[in-house]
């Protein structure tokens, strides 16, 4: 897989989570410990397109 397309997966998978953590987020009795993983999940993400963005 080229970085380029690398880059595009991971950016989709952000996506991805930010909704999965708007969604959470607006749910009555969501838990807080699936938004925090959700968070750190899409951070972990941000920061590797970060790293080969550069």
């Amino acid at each position: 897989m080229s970085v380029s397309a690398h880059l595009e997966e991971l950016k989709r998978k952000h996506e991805v989570l930010s909704k999965q953590v708007e969604d959470e987020q607006r749910a009555p009795g969501s838990s807080d410990f699936q938004i925090a993983d959700l968070k750190k999940q899409k951070l972990r993400i941000k920061e590797e397109i970060e790293r080969l963005s550069a």
